[in-house]
């Protein structure tokens, strides 16, 4: 019994002491759990849900085979009733689990929708209105490249000063790196898209043929030759920097048949370069000939190409052209004809068609496209056409009411042979002059640029700059691009900023400011840049004065004013002898005792020929009839 009340002692002040400590109920037994009983009411709620998902899978199976389908649903069937077909088949199986999370299954069934693009990042959900952006972007991007008018680059455009008369002729080289401009000022001028700054300056003008106006200027095919057409009946090459390399030879005007002669005989109207071959151009001229040229052969044309009317006679071409392949050549002539020749065949035309154009109109240009198949033609009648080529009897279709002064208005292609542009003329403060697009199979217009209060001379789309370069009337040269589609060219020199010019820097003396000198050595204080320029300029040293000229003889090696000239030289150091000052007949009888002697430049000569000198013996004394005579009476020996 004692023991018993000790051990229930020692328990009670155990309890005690854990009680005042603050842990008395660390004690209690750990809570138990029924593992089995768990996991038999998971495997039971996994089956209630497979077969809830079973019943819903038959019920679409059954709509479908009706031949209804709620919106919404997909064709194929979703991972969710996969997944828990798998689950309904393993719980058949031992293996036992709880099952997966419903906003798993929905994440699920996202990722195996149909998703175009990146993949997303981890707990990134793509949303419908991302699907939808890019569906509206992919919309936009087919549109453009269906509407060949958002490919106009019109955003930005500079413009060069070329002169004050019309700007006849433009050319770019094929790299798009030069521009030259030609007017009825007869001047040609240089661009360098590269080399210039925002000020726009042309780096080199030059009048390759005098006091005739230039008509046409083209690059060749490797652009290291320029082909300047002009009023004369000369066409000539120049090379990249604006040096001749070729003049054409001109023809006899005397002989009837043009196939007879060497060259032109009147003035040229058009020229070009052809596509494949870097020496073989072409001109035409109003003696009534077409020619073809090589540069290897200056003294001869190559080929000549005689357009004919209805009647045979001699028709004068106005413009000419190579096709895309360099295969035909084709001239447009002032009776409204349009003629084609075969390069190698130069007798017949291959195609022709008499009333292309209104007759008595000059066709001021013909202009292939990239595809050779289309033709298109600016007449002198404000019209504008196009012809295939396969079938040239009837154009394919017109465009009536384009205003055209000049006999060098042009068209060409877009560089996706979409569109076919041109300009239009008008007269002085009588609207104003616009580049007018075209679509190239209907012909309908489609945009339009209002360029200035002048006429549009000129137009070319360079396919590589995709840029527009415009030649007005009034001596303007534009270039529009746009800094999204368009590249270098006129977008090298926009950004650069003006040069300044050199200004001839006056330099002035530091003044030396030195508190603590002496009265004599202290100097004085500039009160302004000005006067110490004055006094410099008064200052010969600083200013550099130039020294005067000589007056009265020369002296230290320097002549006098009037003793610039090399006579006047010859006569003070070599004919003078300024260091004596005796008698001239003393200083020459100096040399003569030397003379005598060593005789060098006349008695030398005659020393075989000449007889012996005799002299007069002087007499001593006087005759004496002389005597009584007076002394100016007295004979002279």
């Amino acid at each position: 019994m004692a023991d018993q009340s000790s051990d229930s002692g020692d328990s009670s002040n155990d309890a005690d002491i854990s009680s005042v400590m603050g842990f008395s109920g660390f004690g209690k037994k750990a809570r138990t759990f029924d593992l089995e009983a768990m996991f038999e009411q998971t495997r039971r709620t996994a089956i209630e849900r497979s077969q809830r998902a079973l019943e819903e899978r038959q019920k679409q199976e059954v709509q479908e085979s009706s031949g209804f389908r709620p919106v919404g649903v997909k064709e194929k069937p979703s991972a969710s009733t996969s997944r828990k077909q798998e689950a309904e088949s393993d719980s058949d199986s031992d293996v036992i689990g709880p099952p997966l999370p419903p906003q798993e299954e929905e994440e699920d069934d996202d990722d195996d929708d149909d998703v175009v693009g990146p993949p997303l990042p981890p707990g990134y959900k793509r949303s419908s209105a991302d699907s939808d952006d890019d569906d509206d972007d992919d919309e936009d991007d087919d549109d453009e490249d269906d509407n060949p008018v958002k490919k106009i680059p019109d955003t930005h455009e500079i413009t060069l000063q070329h002169g004050t008369k019309s700007v006849s002729a433009l050319a770019l080289d094929p790299s798009g790196a030069r521009l030259i401009t030609g007017s009825f000022d007869y001047d040609v001028k240089f661009w360098d898209f590269a080399g210039m700054d925002s000020s726009l300056h042309a780096f080199r003008s030059l009048q390759p043929c005098e006091c005739h106006q230039i008509r046409s200027l083209q690059y060749s095919v490797t652009g290291d030759a320029i082909l300047v057409v002009a009023g004369n009946s000369q066409a000539k090459v120049l090379d990249r920097d604006g040096f001749q390399v070729l003049e054409c030879i001109k023809g006899d005007q005397y002989i009837v048949d043009m196939a007879n002669t060497k060259g032109h005989t009147a003035m040229l109207n058009d020229g070009c370069w052809h596509p494949k071959i870097k020496e073989e151009f072409l001109t035409c001229s109003n003696d009534g000939t077409v020619r073809t040229w090589d540069l290897s052969s200056e003294k001869k044309h190559k080929s000549v190409f005689k357009p004919r009317s209805l009647q045979g006679k001699k028709v004068t071409p106005t413009c000419c052209t190579y096709s895309r392949d360099g295969k035909l050549i084709a001239a447009g002539c002032q009776d409204g004809t349009i003629q084609i020749w075969d390069r190698n065949l130069s007798v017949h035309t291959k195609f022709h068609c008499r009333l292309a154009h209104a007759p008595g109109s000059d066709t001021s240009c013909l202009s292939f496209s990239y595809d050779g198949v289309t033709l298109a033609s600016r007449g002198g009648d404000d019209t504008l056409k196009t012809w295939d080529i396969r079938s040239f009897r009837k154009p394919l279709g017109q465009v009536t009411g384009l205003t055209s002064f000049f006999p060098m208005t042009d068209c060409c292609f877009s560089p996706d042979d979409k569109l076919l542009l041109t300009g239009t003329s008008v007269r002085k403060d009588e609207g104003n002059g616009k580049l007018v697009f075209f679509e190239r199979q209907s012909l309908q217009k489609v945009y339009e640029i209002e360029v200035a209060d002048t006429s549009v001379v000129r137009c070319l789309w360079h396919p590589k700059l995709n840029q527009i370069m415009v030649g007005t009337g009034n001596g303007l040269a534009k270039v529009y691009y746009d800094p999204v589609k368009s590249q270098r060219g006129a977008m090298l020199c926009v950004v650069k900023s003006k040069t300044k010019e050199k200004h001839a820097e006056t330099l002035t003396q530091d003044y030396i400011i030195t508190p603590h000198a002496l009265p004599m050595f202290r100097e004085a204080r500039q009160r302004s840049t000005r006067k110490q320029l004055e006094k410099d300029r008064l200052d010969p040293l600083k200013s550099h004065k130039p020294e005067p000229p000589v007056s009265g003889p020369g002296r230290g090696g320097r002549v006098a004013a009037h003793g610039g000239t090399l006579s006047s030289f010859i006569v003070k150091n070599i004919a003078l002898d300024k260091t004596d000052d005796s008698n001239p007949r003393e200083a020459i009888l100096r040399h003569a005792k030397e003379a005598s002697e060593n005789p060098y430049w006349v008695a030398p000569a005659y020393k075989q020929t000449q007889p012996e000198p005799m002299f007069a013996e002087e007499e001593e004394e006087e005759e004496e009839g002389d005597k009584d005579q007076p002394e100016w009476k007295k004979r002279k020996i």
